[in-house]
């Protein structure tokens, strides 16, 4: 039998974009560089990233304030609706906003991303073989966040919508072997200062 250890699962959104989302904003630099300062004392092993320009960017600042922590591009971190659902999953209360949002997503990530979706799971979840855990960041966009928490909790499908997160804040979860995975931490900021923090979040939602 196949020995496996915990993996910790380190999630962050990209920094501030610009308006056109080409590149990240003087604001999104200094949130990627503050993260990566916060993360010098994470044991990982590899920072995984989205191919869009403000993923990429976010994680070459994040990995130069690091020791020597190799940056792999994936497609799987990319910005994709993870999962398109039916009007009968939905609330019925909130079913004409949240399919009325999703019908604003391009057509190329509503057809592809559900496939992609699941093959992130699949690479980036769940325990890993061997004796040691694996501590692994993900920098990617609010869309996956959302999925793979709510795929850590066993939330229904359409549940990835409604789950935000700010730019270069930092989620992580846990999977151990013969237990249930675990959110240790949800959207935190404490390494941004006041003025950094909540940006990517609609006002009504910013505590």
């Amino acid at each position: 039998m196949t020995e496996t250890a915990a993996r910790y699962l380190y999630l962050a959104r990209h920094g501030e974009a610009s308006a056109d989302e080409t590149t990240l904003t003087e604001n999104g630099r200094r949130q990627a560089v503050l993260l990566g300062e916060r993360l010098r004392s994470a044991p990982l092993t590899a920072v995984h990233h989205g191919p869009l320009p403000r993923a990429r960017q976010t994680a070459e600042l994040i990995g130069a304030q690091l020791d020597g922590v190799p940056l792999h591009q994936s497609e799987l971190a990319g910005d994709y609706v993870p999962h398109l659902p039916a009007r009968k999953e939905l609330p019925p209360d909130a079913a004409d906003a949240l399919l009325g949002f999703l019908a604003q997503a391009p057509e190329e990530e509503r057809r592809q991303g559900p496939a992609l979706a699941r093959e992130a799971v699949a690479a980036f979840t769940g325990p890993v073989e061997g004796d040691q855990p694996r501590h692994e960041l993900v920098v990617t966009h609010n869309f996956l966040i959302g999925w793979l928490i709510r795929a850590a909790l066993d939330a229904p499908e359409w549940r990835w919508m409604g789950i935000n997160h700010s730019n270069a804040a930092l989620t992580v979860i846990r999977y151990a072997p013969g237990r249930p995975s675990a959110v240790l931490i949800y959207n935190d900021m404490r390494h941004l200062p006041a003025e950094l923090r909540w940006t990517g979040f609609p006002p009504e939602l910013r505590v």
